[in-house]
C-alpha cells in the first residue's frame, strides 16, 4: 500500500484521538457494558445494546486510525527550505481573477481536509492545479460550474 501524505499537525491530532479512544472511551464503554449486564436479560436490554454498539464503533475507529498512521508519510513543511512554490503543507492565498475574491487555503492530506478551516486536500482540484506553481502564476481550475482562473497571491511555509 502506498504512503499517504499527512502534516505533522494532522498526525498529532490522530494520535491524540487514538489515545483518547484507548485510554478514556474504551474503559468508559466497558464499564457501561458491565453495568448494563447487571440489569439482567440482555435480549431486551437497550442500555446493553447501545453500549455494545458504541464499543463496536470505538474499536472500528481505533483500527481505522492505526491504519492511517501506519500508512502515513508525515511531512514537516518547516524542514523544507522555502522555494516560493506551492507544495504539500504550504498556505497559499489565491485571488479569483473574475470576482477579485481572495481566499487562503492550506494544502493538507485527505484526512485533515476541512474546508470550513480553509484546509483543502492535496487531491482536490484546486490543490492539484496549484501544486508546483509560484506567486504571480495564474492557474485554471476545472470546477463543476466550469473553469475558474485564480492568481496565486502569496505562498507561505508555515
Amino acid at each position: 500500500m502506498s504512503k499517504v501524505p499527512m502534516t505533522v499537525e494532522g498526525a498529532e491530532a490522530l494520535r491524540e484521538e487514538l489515545n483518547d479512544l484507548k485510554k478514556v472511551q474504551r474503559p468508559r464503554i466497558s464499564q457501561a457494558i458491565a453495568e448494563a449486564r447487571e440489569h439482567g436479560d440482555l435480549k431486551e436490554n437497550a442500555e446493553y445494546h447501545a453500549a455494545r454498539e458504541q464499543q463496536s464503533f470505538c474499536e472500528g475507529r481505533i483500527q481505522e486510525i492505526e491504519g492511517k498512521l501506519a500508512n502515513a508519510q508525515v511531512i514537516d513543511v518547516k524542514t523544507i527550505p522555502p522555494s516560493g512554490k506551492v507544495i504539500f503543507g504550504t498556505t497559499v492565498t489565491i485571488i479569483n481573477c473574475e470576482t477579485e475574491q481572495e481566499v487562503t487555503y492550506r494544502i493538507v492530506g485527505d484526512d485533515e481536509a476541512d474546508v470550513k478551516a480553509n484546509k483543502i486536500s492535496i487531491n482536490s482540484p484546486i490543490a492539484r492545479a496549484l501544486i508546483g506553481k509560484e506567486e504571480g502564476d495564474v492557474v485554471e481550475v476545472k470546477t463543476p460550474g466550469g473553469e475558474v482562473e485564480y492568481e496565486i497571491d502569496k505562498v507561505e511555509h508555515i
